[in-house]
């Protein structure tokens, strides 16, 4: 089995969780499987510390220019989103890495940084619940909804807020590489996790 790459996006203020869930659930399953089937690492715009919202400092592993190809994209959410939304060499990796990627998948207000580059356009979504009506006001193109903890377009997954993360990336397991495999991760990490097949959501449009 080729191993995939999943790149992490780092950016100041990002919220802790976003990112550390889908973190520990992909190289928890690279560690507990012989093939190891995950190759993760952060990215940010320089190797410089980069502090999360409540303060860890965090030294992504790689910059935008020097990163490995990736294979998956996770861009976690959190305050910093507003000032990454600005920044146009982040946009730039995204819309470039993420147009060759297989899957990517967007985290709470990570999302409004898809809908910034236009790669929600036509496509159903979702992400934190404070943060509903904002994304609807960046993606008009967009179906919104509310009642799902991730929406899976097939290329593009949104997660709703912090810890579903998790779940998302358990599923993205799932969907790889079987739900024995994502079960076994769950089960190490002592997480309550039970498969669920795909469905095509029938979108709930938030108000």
């Amino acid at each position: 089995m080729t191993q995939r790459n999943v790149a992490i996006l780092m950016f100041n203020d990002v919220e802790l969780f976003n990112f550390i869930g889908p973190f520990e659930v992909f190289s928890i399953a690279s560690e507990i499987n012989e093939d190891k089937p995950f190759n993760v690492y952060l990215v940010g715009e320089t190797l410089n510390s980069i502090q999360s919202h409540n303060g860890l400092s965090i030294n992504p592993d790689f910059t935008l220019l020097d990163s490995p190809v990736p294979d998956l994209i996770i861009i976690p959410g959190g305050i910093g989103t507003k000032a990454a939304m600005n920044q146009l060499q982040i946009l730039a990796w995204i819309q470039s890495k993420g147009h060759h990627a297989d899957l990517i998948i967007s985290v709470c207000t990570g999302a409004l940084l898809l809908a910034k580059v236009g790669l929600l356009d036509g496509l159903v979504a979702t992400t934190h619940h404070q943060a509903l009506d904002q994304l609807k006001a960046l993606a008009p193109q967009t179906t919104i909804v509310d009642n799902q903890r991730f929406v899976d377009n097939g290329k593009i997954i949104t997660a709703a807020g912090i810890t579903a993360g998790i779940d998302v990336s358990l599923y993205v397991i799932a969907k790889l590489l079987g739900d024995d495999k994502a079960l076994k991760t769950a089960q190490y990490m002592e997480y309550d996790w039970k498969p669920k097949a795909k469905v095509t959501p029938i979108p709930k449009i938030s108000s």
